[in-house]
């Protein structure tokens, strides 16, 4: 049986994968792009929508990403021979379309990085409004323009791997201080004290959680790293990524829910800082630290990744510091387009539509029916994401 016959073939067990040098390596950039922004914004938004029941809503989206990531990786053994040999032309076609949707993704995330950094270095300083982060995202975005027409972005990428430890390191830090905020309310009360239902219908809470897409994006950048890695190391990468990384965000979900009761139900863009603060005063200082190194670390990366996908979508006609302008300029007019969860809800919007043509790619290939069904399933759900996502609030 062929490949593209039943994807099993295609994905080798781990066991018979020889890759375990390259797989650290291979692991970082899918890392640092899922935590790049999801742990910031993450459990305001589930307890915006679900109240107490954050941690359930917290694992659905990690089953429907851990579900797209199993597209990513039939696709990379499966539809990447077909691509590179030119055959089946709605293949073909799909992948390209997959690109410069991409593109429009990557841009919006750029424009969501940047924000989220303006909101928490702006509250430090009391300075939190939604003009001021306008400006602010406007003038940062302009500069990381600015340097890649005239110096480009290459020195500003070593960035990324630190900023993954820092992120890491930081997030390792809410963990044990949230745990020990936990521990200390469960022993004077005996029981936890949650958050309170909020006052939505179900179709409210499923558009809501259905914008929270993009917290756990990042695991399709294993499908561009081939020129650095073979595709059984890109497969384990991506797969160990999400296992390592969701596992986190539901851990961390569910020890922000004892304080999640402090906001009173007023759930903001930068309610982790006030979450810190209540776990430990010395909390909000290294978090606004990491927020500000990964989300500027992650909009250089995306800036890269979509000017080079414009670069290659265009057949080469598009240069590289063309495409950086393209792309700053169109994120800088994205930060005056809403709030920070309306430009989440929009970039969900768009990675959902960018993994429904993935999913048609995959579709493609694949002759093994139940996969074909598994596949129309998960395109079924990215196409409730792409129509009917809204922010939370």
């Amino acid at each position: 049986m062929s490949p593209s016959q039943n994807h099993s073939s295609c994905v080798p067990p781990d066991s018979h994968l020889n890759t375990q040098n390259n797989i650290i390596p291979a692991m970082s950039t899918p890392l640092a792009s899922i935590f790049g922004s999801g742990f910031l914004v993450v459990v305001p938004i589930l307890a915006s929508a679900v109240g107490p029941y954050a941690v359930l809503a917290m694992i659905v989206v990690a089953f429907v990403a851990f579900q797209v990531g199993y597209i990513v990786r039939h696709n990379i053994c499966c539809a990447e021979p077909t691509i590179a040999k030119g055959g089946q032309s709605f293949t073909v076609i799909a992948e390209r379309l997959s690109n410069v949707a991409l593109v429009a993704a990557y841009v919006v995330s750029v424009c969501l990085y940047i924000h989220i950094l303006s909101t928490f270095v702006l509250t430090s300083f009391e300075l939190d409004t939604e003009f001021n982060k306008s400006m602010l995202t406007t003038v940062i975005i302009g500069a990381i323009t600015m340097i890649g027409l005239f110096g480009g972005l290459k020195p500003l990428e070593n960035l990324e791997r630190w900023a993954l430890y820092v992120t890491i390191l930081i997030l390792v830090l809410l963990l044990i201080m949230f745990g020990v905020y936990d521990a200390n309310q469960f022993m004077a009360q005996q029981h936890f004290t949650l958050a309170e239902m909020p006052d939505r219908t179900a179709w409210e809470i499923a558009t809501i959680v259905a914008g929270t897409l993009i917290v756990v994006q990042g695991f399709e950048t294993t499908r561009y790293l081939g020129e650095h890695f073979d595709s059984q190391t890109r497969i384990r990468a991506s797969r160990w990524s999400q296992y390592f990384s969701l596992s986190v965000y539901v851990l961390f979900v569910a020890l922000a829910q004892p304080i999640v009761p402090v906001l009173n139900g007023n759930y903001t863009d930068n309610s982790l800082i006030t979450l810190a603060a209540t776990a430990a005063l010395f909390l909000p200082l290294p978090l606004i630290v990491a927020a500000s190194l990964s989300q500027f670390s992650a909009a250089v990366a995306d800036t890269v990744a979509a000017a080079a996908n414009m670069q290659e979508a265009s057949q080469q006609r598009i240069s590289t510091r063309l495409g950086y302008l393209l792309v700053g300029v169109t994120a800088m007019v994205l930060a005056w387009s809403g709030s920070t969860f309306e430009i989440i809800a929009l970039a969900s919007r768009a990675f959902a539509f960018y993994y429904l043509l993935q999913c048609m790619v995959a579709f493609s290939v694949c002759r093994n029916h139940r996969e074909r069904v598994r596949f129309i399933f998960i395109g079924l759900i990215l196409g409730f994401v792409l129509i009917f996502a809204v922010p939370a609030g």
